[in-house]
């Protein structure tokens, strides 16, 4: 490997663009994989089918993710562009027509009204008025929507964050992966009063650059810290020779910013500014899992400031990001600081139920958890139920859930009121579910509806 891996005490690295058919199946055939391009480890000796089995699942998505991330992005381009081009003509109908008047209104990406998949999902913008500052579930719901609009572009961001929400926008940004060679991580900031929210954007549907970061099982041991997900830490601002430096070269020159050095200098010059200022961490699937490893890297670098000013951490369908040693680390830190972590998890959403928590994954969630059913009904566990997704005794129970929500999406605007009205494109996504339970109740809509309609009620029941 080109990298040097000293700033860790072990490794173990997955390089799919080494890969070749016969090193791919090698590693399920021999156990010394350790002597295949593809795997770079600190450990030597001979390695179990198990774990054999997950470095072949890792590198074979990867490698697929590679092969095909232009024409995944040239399909997410066209479904976007498509679904834009409907709702900028108001509608099926009304584009015919403007088709044959020559008067087709052609969206622009960069509009504040071009939407994401994810925007097209759920197109709310307001925030629920009935839920005001003060109100314990405040927050988490806030956070939610700024999770969801973190999807976006940065004019969609700064009009909704100014005109519709009345706060103030601080800011988009696109940091370098220092492994993918690109910038692949976007976060944005804004200020509610004498609070910042920091929202890392999550995995798009389309971005095969994401996916890879997700499916990226390689992973680094830190003394005192413990193993940690290397796709996440290398999305934060990882650099391949240096790792994690409590300061930045001022030499190094990259061509975009670093995600964890910016945005804690901005957090730096902002809480500065204001000795009540305090900020909360942000966002959806890969985003949640970027904004707890952020507080991470704070403790490990020993930023007792920044840390004394983080209020909270609220995650929505967060992956696992390290192993037992690391949420102990994580549990010392956020009691120690006194940092409230919200972890929450709709459903049979799959993705916080990944990587596996078992004897050959050594991924483990941490803290409490806050889950809600399909009836968005909130409670507190430790694990969310069925916590590693793929059992043959909950695929009925998954399967007529996911009918449930199905059905629930014809009939949740007449009970609830217009503002949770799904539309086709999401009918669609939860047509899919009936396959494969669990993929829709990833999206962000669920995790808003939980917000408003059950998230009161937990936060009273755990007070």
């Amino acid at each position: 490997m080109a990298c040097n891996k000293s700033f860790s005490s072990s490794y173990m690295l997955l390089s799919p663009e080494k890969v070749g058919v016969i090193d791919l199946f090698r590693i399920l055939i021999y156990s010394d994989v350790h002597k295949t391009e593809c795997v770079d480890s600190s450990k030597e000796g001979e390695e179990s089918f198990e774990r054999r089995w997950i470095m072949f699942v890792s590198i074979l998505v990867q490698k697929l993710l590679l092969l095909v991330a232009k024409p995944m992005a040239w399909s997410g381009l066209a479904i976007e562009f498509w679904l834009n081009l409907v709702s900028s003509n108001r509608g099926l109908g009304r584009l015919l027509v403007n088709c044959f008047r020559g008067k087709v209104v052609m969206p622009d990406r960069e509009s504040g009204r071009f939407l994401s998949c994810p925007g097209n999902w759920d197109k709310r913008v307001e925030l629920d008025k009935s839920i005001r500052p003060g109100d314990s579930e405040y927050y988490a719901a806030l956070c939610i929507m700024a999770s969801k609009a973190s999807y976006e572009n940065e004019a969609y961001l700064q009009t909704t964050v100014t005109r519709h929400w009345q706060m103030k926008f601080l800011g988009f940004y696109n940091f370098w992966n220092d492994y993918q060679g690109k910038a692949t991580t976007q976060a944005f900031m804004l200020r509610d009063r004498d609070t910042i929210i920091v929202a890392f954007r999550g995995t798009e549907p389309f971005d095969a650059d994401a996916w890879s970061s997700d499916f990226d099982l390689s992973w680094y041991e830190f003394p005192g810290v413990g193993k940690i997900h290397g796709g996440f830490m290398k999305a934060l601002g990882l650099q391949k020779t240096l790792g994690w430096p409590k300061e930045l070269d001022p030499r190094l020159k990259t061509p975009a910013p670093l995600a964890y050095y910016a945005i804690r200098e901005k957090l730096r010059a902002l809480l500065g500014e204001n000795d009540k200022a305090k900020y909360i961490l942000t966002g959806h699937s890969l985003g949640g899992a970027l904004a707890i490893l952020f507080t991470a890297i704070l403790a490990m670098h020993g930023e007792a400031w920044l840390l004394k000013k983080l209020e909270a951490v609220y995650t929505y369908g967060q992956p696992r990001v390290g192993d037992e040693n690391f949420g102990e680390f994580m549990e010392r830190a956020l009691n120690e600081h006194k940092i409230e972590y919200f972890r929450f998890v709709y459903g049979n959403d799959i993705v916080p139920r990944l990587p596996y928590d078992d004897s050959a994954f050594m991924f483990k969630h941490f803290g409490r958890c806050c889950y809600f059913n399909s009836k968005y009904k909130g409670r507190i566990v430790r694990e969310e139920p069925n916590k590693n997704y793929f059992s043959l005794r909950q695929m009925i129970p998954m399967m007529l859930n996911a009918w449930h929500e199905l059905m629930r999406s014809f009939t949740i605007s007449r009970e609830m009121g217009p503002d949770y009205k799904e539309g086709s494109f999401l009918r669609i996504f939860r047509v899919i579910g009936l396959l494969i339970p669990g993929i829709p109740a990833h999206t962000p809509c669920d995790y808003v509806n939980a917000m408003r309609l059950g998230a009161s009620q937990l936060f009273r029941h755990q007070q």
